[in-house]
């Protein structure tokens, strides 16, 4: 569409008059450049300019699109409340011609926005005021983002921290406050902006209108909504959410993190009231209550480091920043990939996790741990490939958050955990899924299994299977590869890095130039052509007595959003009718005799099957190298371990701190495993009653904490 607007828009051009640039700062509450804006006394054009180009391959997800327009639809209604006639919106490819051409065509003298820290928008913001004043325009531009500036935060020697504690206790050690937030102003002097044109921003097409009205029922975009959604999280789930944060299942995070990225909340607001909480729950001498507080704010925190290391390390959403894992030999399977994607690995608590990032966008942020810690560890594919699936999938999709996370879960920051360590998904599952009801919900096929074998069923007995109506292979795939066969070709990678790594470093000592040169020499592994599901395949569903009916394309994709939802509304009856003799539970115990009948079908389905320590469940061939090697991998006896994760909401992941948890788990203390889950839980096979989730998101506004970056949660 057109960038210059063909008539002039009304106003006195002589008096002062400014021009306010949106951008994810979409609120009037808190907001710096509104309000200085506003106290020139002068009139007042806000404007918002989409720009997706510039973004490169991070073009916005569908999700985040959405959340984009209903969140400008609800902020041009409050600037109108307060005086402003309209919110003046732009289509480019270039925001800032799109600004000159609108600071030219409004006679506007002065320009306020917020500041961005990524390094598209730092490189964009500079040449934006460079061009400004060249034409005399005065540019002003505020922190609205973060509690402090990047460049406000140093260590004793005046350089930027490198690891997170050290950085987080100095913020709270800063020897002034964040600013307390702003109010909104009373009101806004807009001139005749009737001759002033806006272009229609198209953000969704004509297949997305059907899943995107699903999000309406489950969200509610928006500034004020934002507000609602802190009180209810400040008033509820916070006092308990130190103990309730990890439970995969639970309505106890604060889901604030899609507010944040696109600033319908302002985290000096968030900070405040929660410090506030705190003092309040420390004078009362409720220390659990404190301590949720203490986490909470610790995830505030991450997503102010992310921030700041994407301003001191411009390309950390591309490289990592330890030099040597630059070597990696990640292994470039895009078959591979597309079973992560799908959630089709073969272990269910990754699985229910990627199935339900499908269906609505949102995945609490200990599943995002073990989904991409499972990618990175286990499946050893290169971890960018991860970070631009959460980038288009996710409704808080956060470049600076997601970046942190990754490269946390790679291995690449100086306080990351090590790579070498594969945590076992069968224990993270009891972990944070001890129920197994999370997994119920988002993988109907095995709905029925017991909780001793719901997060393991390839150990489950063949009886077991065969009465949960579970076929392993067919209905619900083997595993993608044994954690033993991912840990020695993990440990074959490592090795591998290094020798490139000394290589490389010998070829700078000795100055030979056919050497390897640099790492930053390394080039980086392109994206898959592309990053959808393109997929016919959907999970089998358990329903009883519901006949087969004829579904779409689009509908076939994995959860099947909108088919779930029309099958939900009419089945529904049918299920709960069905729920108690025919869904129930499967006993945890069965007499049954075939041991070793069950280990030869396993082990015989298994040899057929695997190439490389990873199953292929259907007749073509996965093209499977490493970035600079091939080779092959041997099984060694090796097991997998697992430590607490420890830590806070924000952005996508928190850094743990390590415990010494051993890998055994208890048995269900109420003895769940021996009752049946769907008496208790009828509508559970379902895919998603989506007008319950919209009731029960809006009420527990939870957000999971501590280590996605993009995650006040």
């Amino acid at each position: 569409m057109s960038v210059s607007s063909s008539s002039m828009c009304g106003g006195d051009a002589a008096g002062m008059k400014s021009v306010v640039w949106f951008r994810r700062d979409l609120r009037v509450e808190d907001n710096p450049a509104l309000a200085a804006a506003a106290r020139t006394a002068g009139e007042v054009v806000p404007a918002y300019v989409w720009s997706p180009e510039e973004d490169g391959p991070y073009f916005p997800g569908r999700v985040s699109r959405w959340w984009l327009s209903q969140s400008l639809k609800h902020l041009e209604a409050s600037l109108q409340r307060l005086g402003a006639g309209k919110l003046v919106t732009r289509r480019s490819p270039d925001a800032v011609v799109a600004l000159l051409q609108l600071v030219r065509d409004t006679g506007a003298t002065h320009l306020f926005f917020n500041h961005l820290y990524d390094p598209i928008s730092l490189v964009r913001d500079h040449r934006l005021k460079e061009m400004l004043a060249s034409e005399g325009i005065i540019v002003q531009s505020f922190n609205a983002d973060l509690l402090y500036d990047p460049w406000e935060v140093n260590d004793d020697e005046g350089n930027p921290f490198n690891m997170f504690m050290p950085f987080w206790n100095r913020c709270l050690s800063m020897p002034y406050d964040p600013p307390a937030p702003l109010l909104p102003p009373k009101k806004i002097n807009s001139g005749d902006l009737s001759m002033c044109p806006s272009d229609d921003l198209i953000f969704e097409d004509d297949s997305e209108r059907g899943s995107n009205a699903l999000l309406a029922r489950a969200w509610s975009p928006g500034w004020q909504n934002a507000d609602k959604a802190l009180t209810a999280f400040l008033n509820g789930p916070l006092f308990d959410y130190s103990v309730n944060r990890k439970k995969a299942d639970s309505a106890n995070t604060s889901l604030l993190s899609p507010y944040l990225h696109f600033g319908e909340l302002s985290v000096r607001k968030v900070f405040h009231l929660v410090r506030m909480k705190q003092l309040v729950w420390s004078n009362e001498g409720n220390h659990a209550a404190e301590e949720s507080c203490t986490l909470f704010l610790r995830s505030i925190g991450l997503r102010e480091y992310s921030r700041y290391l994407c301003f001191n390390h411009p390309c950390s959403h591309e490289k990592p920043l330890l030099a040597h894992l630059r070597f990696f030999p990640w292994i470039v399977n895009e078959c591979t990939f597309k079973f992560w994607r799908q959630g089709r690995t073969g272990y269910p608590l990754v699985d229910a996790g990627m199935r339900e990032l499908w269906a609505t966008g949102w995945l609490h942020d200990r599943i995002r741990v073990v989904v991409s810690s499972f990618f990175v560890k286990v499946l050893q594919l290169p971890w960018r490939w991860g970070m631009k699936y959460f980038w288009d999938t996710l409704l808080d999709a956060d470049l600076e958050s997601d970046a942190l996370g990754w490269q946390y879960i790679s291995g690449s920051l100086p306080d990351s955990r090590e790579l070498d360590h594969i945590d076992n998904p069968q224990f993270e599952g009891y972990k944070f899924d001890p129920h197994g009801e999370y997994v119920r919900r988002w993988l109907p096929e095995l709905a029925r299994l017991p909780t001793e074998w719901i997060h393991h069923p390839w150990d489950a007995p063949a009886s077991v299977l065969q009465a949960a109506g579970v076929e392993l292979g067919s209905n619900y795939p083997l595993p993608i590869v044994e954690l033993d066969a991912a840990k020695a070709r993990l440990q074959e990678a490592l090795s591998e890095m290094w020798q490139l790594e000394a290589a490389s470093r010998a070829a700078m000592d000795t100055g030979m130039e056919e050497g390897l040169g640099d790492s930053s020499d390394v080039p980086l592994i392109e994206f898959p052509q592309d990053l959808q599901m393109e997929v016919h395949w959907e999970p089998a569903r358990v329903t009883a007595n519901v006949p087969t009916t004829a579904q779409r394309r689009q509908d076939q994709m994995v959860p099947t959003m909108t088919a779930s939802l029309n099958r939900v509304e009419t089945e529904v009856s049918a299920d709960l009718g069905n729920s108690q003799d025919s869904r129930a539970e499967v006993p945890s115990r069965m007499h049954f005799e075939p041991q070793t009948e069950r280990q030869e079908m396993v082990r015989s389905t298994g040899n057929a099957v695997r190439t490389n320590g990873i199953h292929h469940h259907n007749n073509f061939q996965q093209p499977q190298h490493r970035m600079r090697n091939v080779f092959a991998t041997s099984v060694s006896e090796a097991s997998s371990s697992w430590t607490g994760r420890e830590g806070g909401v924000v952005p996508v992941w928190s850094p743990p701190a390590a415990s010494g948890h051993s890998e055994t788990y208890a048995a269900d203390e109420d003895d769940v495993s021996s009752r049946s889950y769907l008496d208790r839980h009828p509508q559970s096979h379902l895919m998603m009653n989506w007008s319950q989730l919209s009731q029960s998101l809006t009420t527990g506004r939870d957000v999971e904490n501590s280590v996605q970056p993009n995650f006040i949660g």
